[in-house]
């Protein structure tokens, strides 16, 4: 067990969190995670509640241990979020997409634990001040959407670190044990992760998409919509995004998500955004979950006994 004050927090065996990915972080995978001594998230960035209920109540059924829900904020338009999530009897929220205040206060007096996904010291101060207990920093090597104005992990981590006293989990760049070892040394008390989870044995994505993020080079990656409107994104390169990448969507990019599923669960690679990290050039394998936590936690330890060796060595 690898305690900090996330592991107390959330009752779990290690600080790792799989990322809340639309239609990805449902029971199939989000219970390996748990299962295998991490946090599984549920998403509902997918807008798709009654399907999230019926995810949650599958997660009941496959794992006994704590599990969470995220809020994406930007993508759920039911004003009734707050009791919807409170109803699911998760005790685990993260926010994410919009203002840590709109939601914040009312999940805590319901006594649930809040995180706040922030892109920059600015909205991590202001997720302080609004209550949370902690905080997700995420760099914009990281997949998915991203703040437009990017900074990558290895500057943002410490820099909120620094300025905060909550506890972090870091996200952006961490595949590994050695990336969970340089996390921490930067100030984080956990890890997410995402795009090794959408290449997991247990992700439902089409094996196209894993495939595809098993065969991509560090720099087969692309930054969307920087700027606007909507959000900018980073994705695996296909021709798709290539052309996005050099010219704007003659429409919200948002709108290239209306076939999502097609990509998602049909395996047409070109049929919308294969979102994903640049750490897609660090994965070359398709592993169970629990395999990809056992070897994170012993590298990780490897890491920082062979560092303290290496370093803090007496002449």
């Amino acid at each position: 067990m690898i305690k900090t004050r996330i592991t107390e927090m959330l009752g779990v065996r290690y600080p790792i969190v799989q990322a809340p990915m639309g239609w990805i972080a449902r029971a199939q995978l989000a219970s390996a995670v748990s299962n295998a001594g991490g946090l599984g998230i549920i998403e509902t960035s997918s807008g798709e509640l009654d399907a999230v209920r019926e995810e949650i109540r599958k997660m009941r059924m496959l794992t006994d241990k704590p599990f969470g829900v995220n809020i994406a904020q930007a993508f759920v338009r039911d004003s009734d979020i707050v009791s919807f999530v409170v109803s699911q009897g998760v005790k685990f929220v993260t926010t994410s997409a919009g203002d840590p205040n709109r939601y914040c206060s009312a999940l805590k007096e319901a006594g649930l634990i809040v995180f706040h996904v922030v892109p920059s010291l600015a909205g991590a101060l202001k997720a302080v001040e609004a209550g949370v207990d902690g905080l997700v920093v995420e760099g914009g090597e990281g997949g998915g959407f991203k703040n437009p104005r990017d900074v990558s992990t290895m500057v943002l981590l410490p820099l909120v670190c620094s300025k905060v006293k909550v506890p972090v989990i870091a996200a952006g760049g961490i595949v590994d044990g050695r990336t969970m070892a340089a996390a921490f040394a930067l100030g984080a008390e956990g890890v997410q992760m995402g795009t090794r989870m959408v290449s997991a044995m247990e992700s439902p994505v089409h094996d196209n998409w894993k495939n595809a993020i098993v065969a991509a080079k560090e720099t087969d990656t692309v930054f969307l919509n920087r700027f606007g409107p909507g959000p900018a994104l980073r994705a695996l390169r296909t021709q798709k995004t290539t052309l996005l990448e050099k010219e704007a969507p003659a429409e919200p990019i948002m709108g290239e998500f209306r076939n999502a599923k097609a990509l998602y669960f049909g395996g047409d690679m070109e049929a919308s955004i294969a979102l994903a990290g640049q750490v897609a050039g660090r994965i070359d394998s398709i592993k169970p979950v629990s395999q990809v936590i056992e070897e994170t936690v012993a590298e990780f330890e490897v890491t920082i006994t062979e560092m303290g060796r290496r370093f803090n060595a007496k002449s």
